[in-house]
């Protein structure tokens, strides 16, 4: 994580370089006119908040690495990847609700951009989706 927060205030300072560069190289490219006119407001903002963001970030990580009170095992240059992968849980790789469940949020989004009449439909498949997503180990071959 240290190299994260590394890579993160390296970004933060180059965008604010290149937002001053395209500020200045704006100005001086339009000398006739005005100052308020000179510069290019989009690109001048969207540079500023990209360093602005990538400063949020890269606080955020700094922050973070430091409330854990200790290295990570991506920051020991001796660590195996096996001390890196945690138990992530259970999945189960035949169900298909997942697939179900995008599908009823795709209809809902359909219904949104084309037709309201969608909406209760992709919705009514939602409820179907979670619930057999959620009860599928409750019953057929893999109850417990």
């Amino acid at each position: 994580m240290r190299d994260n927060v590394i890579l993160w205030w390296i970004l933060t300072a180059f965008f604010a370089f290149i937002g001053v560069v395209y500020t200045g190289w704006n100005i001086l490219a339009h000398p006739d006119l005005p100052l308020v006119n000179q510069i290019e407001w989009v690109g001048t903002v969207a540079l500023i908040f990209v360093a602005l963001m990538s400063a949020m970030i890269a606080f955020y990580l700094d922050r973070t690495h430091k409330a854990q009170n200790g290295e990570l095992p991506e920051d020991i240059l001796t660590s195996d990847i096996d001390d890196g992968d945690p138990e992530l849980g259970e999945f189960s790789p035949w169900s298909w609700w997942p697939i179900v469940l995008a599908g009823s949020a795709g209809i809902f989004v359909v219904g949104l951009a084309v037709g309201q009449f969608l909406l209760p439909i992709g919705l009514a498949i939602f409820v179907v989706a979670i619930i057999g997503w959620v009860y599928e180990y409750y019953r057929g071959n893999f109850a417990r």
